[in-house]
């Protein structure tokens, strides 16, 4: 009996491929660049899952392997890239990866937030420089603990991000749809509405879901309610911030700094943004350490494997595709 077929959409680590290859065949996109649609859907013919990264698979995809594909697995925990809608139409099965990267999305949250507080950049490119002027009142900072952080989503990586923030004695605030008793417990955090939290907040950190309601969270208006000393850091994803507003917001001292790892139409990135030393840049690499890469691969693998037995996989956002099978 001939092993299933899955394709890969974007180059990944081969170690992290080592499960779905135990028990599948598996073909990958040998580059970073996404493949036109014209490719992608050549390459999905006869494919039994995809194991989806950083690739837009529209309803046009899913009505053209429904036929034989069962699972859409999303390496990450986003999957705003994919038509669930249609996918759940088709009786595809959509599954994400919420748990594998919430350590290593915190963790470079955190890692931002200490570069941009603390000018660590351009201390960096100070001392390389080779000056010699080290004194008291050379590169002031802003201080991190102690101070009032707050946190825009109180899901597993806001979870995570504020449980870091208690070894740091800040005073958590925290936004979301509605009170969340667990973050709550966990980070011992305080619910405010948005316009508090953007008023009272030292340090501001968004950890939301894109979606239509969230596109722009933060703009013009927001800025205007921030404190000038305030940092703005997103790891999650480039929309939910307007960029232009932001820039503005930094070119004029609205707040103090800013630390992007995601940005409204990456991999392209707005050149003003380079220019400005109160902004830490880094491409898009919250989940970039190996252990989340494995295991990345590994969830996928489960799951794929579930949608394969006829089970509904464990991460699966579109149960009722079983109905469409």
């Amino acid at each position: 009996m001939s092993k299933p077929s899955v394709y890969v959409t974007r180059l990944l680590p081969e170690e992290t491929l080592a499960m779905l290859k135990e028990r599948c065949h598996v073909e990958m996109n040998p580059g970073y660049d996404v493949l036109s649609k014209e490719e992608l859907l050549e390459k999905l013919k006869g494919k039994d899952a995809v194991l989806v990264s950083h690739t837009e698979i529209d309803e046009e995809i899913c009505k053209a392997i429904k036929s034989h594909c069962k699972m859409l697995a999303s390496y990450g925990v986003g999957y705003n890239n994919i038509d669930i809608e249609a996918a759940t139409k088709y009786g595809i099965y959509v599954s994400n990866n919420p748990d594998a990267v919430t350590s290593a999305t915190a963790d470079l949250t955190w890692a931002l937030l200490l570069a941009v507080s603390r000018r660590i950049v351009e201390c960096d490119q100070y001392v390389r420089s080779g000056k010699k002027d080290w004194g008291p009142t050379n590169l002031l900072s802003t201080q991190v603990s102690g101070k009032t952080f707050g946190i825009i989503g109180s899901g597993r990586v806001g979870t995570a991000v504020g449980r870091r923030a208690k070894g740091f004695d800040m005073d958590i605030i925290y936004t979301d749809v509605k009170p969340n008793p667990a973050f709550e417990e966990a980070t011992g955090g305080r619910f405010v509405d948005k316009d508090t939290l953007l008023k009272e907040a030292d340090h501001i950190s968004i950890h939301v879901p894109l979606l239509p309601a969230t596109h722009h969270y933060i703009g013009s208006d927001e800025f205007k309610l921030m404190k000038k000393t305030a940092i703005l850091i997103n790891a999650a994803r480039g929309p939910l911030v307007d960029e232009n507003a932001l820039i503005e917001a930094l070119q004029n001292g609205k707040i103090a700094g800013a630390g992007l790892d995601v940005f409204e139409n990456e991999p392209e990135l707005d050149l003003r943004l380079v220019r400005l030393p109160n902004v830490v840049l880094t491409p898009h690499v919250g989940t970039s350490t190996m252990h989340a890469r494995m295991l990345q691969g590994e969830g996928c693998a489960r799951n794929i494997f579930s949608a394969l037995d006829g089970e509904i996989p464990a991460n699966c956002l579109n149960p009722e595709a079983k109905k469409n099978q």
